[in-house]
């Protein structure tokens, strides 16, 4: 929920080998089906039988054709090409996600916070992921009085000295939700990622601002007081790839296929949804960056309180899903493409 009381509901919403597929089959029998079949006279039955294999043989060389033609291109539906999925750093391992209640209170809310890592770690968590603006108030006008320097560090900001700290001490890898952070005379809503040795190994800008206006509903523009950020991150880290994103970039599925394409085993989008929009699209939404990189079934999910959630995460189904669902081989290079601005002018 976007308020200084309660982060929103925290859903792990997992890419690639983290989530499995959803099929959908028909639902109606075979037996409810109507069939025509020919009558087949006896003395051509042979003759059927040449000709339907030729066909057959036919059909297969030509769909091993159509399927490898260089005329679909299908590496160059993303510019520049896709990655190469790497093998992750592990195949198995627990992932906990904090819902936390939020007061006006900073230190209240960064001890709180480092209580919930804790006890996530304790219950098995290498990584752990935190909401939102976990430490103040969300409203634009608490933003310019909570945010913190981040790259000066230490006392400017003790949100994620405790962050480095606990991460470095519990040898777990950290992704810090979302913090305000003041750069110069800008104001950021950012995540930091920190490392299992404590140190922030990246640091993600809300790339799309939630300015939003629903009359009679909610009305909201994070524009008033804070600057988008310019920059899709993704990063290494002991569990993996990571993909990172806040709120409302989730509804943005461009940014979910970069990080595809980078070749990221996992997405994070530590969100504040309101209570508006958040009932019917926070899940959906979720689910739909996953299904739209080929996977997309939710392991756990919670409720609107406070609440500490663990979750299994198995990278060893990633290849199988792929195998099964080779997209990347069936894309249309020569109809539609996915440029990277970034990796393209790095080029």
């Amino acid at each position: 929920m976007k308020s200084s009381l309660v982060s929103s509901k925290n859903l792990i919403r997992l890419q690639s080998a983290i989530s499995r597929s959803f099929l959908q089959h028909s639902s109606k029998p075979i037996s409810q089906t109507p069939f025509f079949i020919p009558i087949i006279p006896t003395n051509t039955i042979n003759l059927y039988n040449q000709r339907y294999q030729n066909l057959q043989f036919q059909i297969r060389s030509n769909s091993t054709s159509i399927m490898s033609s260089s005329a679909f291109k299908p590496e160059q539906a993303r510019l520049p090409p896709a990655l190469p999925l790497s093998s992750p750093p592990l195949t198995k391992f627990k992932i906990g996600i904090c819902q936390l209640a939020v007061t006006p209170d900073t230190e209240r809310n960064i001890q709180h916070a480092r209580e919930a890592i804790e006890e996530a770690a304790q219950k098995g968590a290498q990584l752990v992921v935190l909401p939102e603006i976990w430490n103040s108030p969300y409203s634009n006008d608490g933003f310019p009085v909570y945010a913190e320097d981040i790259d000066a560090g230490h006392d400017a900001s003790p949100s994620t000295a405790m962050l480095s700290e606990v991460s470095s001490r519990l040898k777990i890898t950290v992704v810090g939700g979302s913090i305000p952070e003041r750069c110069g005379d800008k104001l950021y809503n950012t995540c930091c990622v920190f490392g299992t040795d404590g140190k922030l190994k990246a640091k993600h800008r809300k790339i799309h601002l939630f300015d939003i206006d629903i009359p009679g509903k909610i009305t909201f523009m994070e524009s008033k007081t804070l600057t988008a950020g310019e920059t899709p991150t993704i990063v290494d880290t002991d569990v993996g790839r990571i993909g990172v994103g806040i709120c409302y970039d989730i509804r943005f599925q461009e940014l979910a296929m970069i990080y595809a394409s980078r070749g990221a085993h996992l997405l994070c989008y530590p969100g504040a949804f309101n209570m508006t929009t958040g009932p019917l699209h926070w899940e959906l939404l979720q689910r739909a960056r996953a299904v739209d990189n080929q996977f997309g079934e939710v392991l756990a999910t919670t409720e609107h309180d406070e609440d500490i959630i663990i979750a299994e995460i198995d990278y060893s189904i990633l290849e199988q899903r792929r195998a099964n669902l080779p997209l990347a081989m069936q894309r249309r290079g020569d109809l539609y493409q996915l440029v990277d601005i970034r990796r393209v002018s790095a080029h």
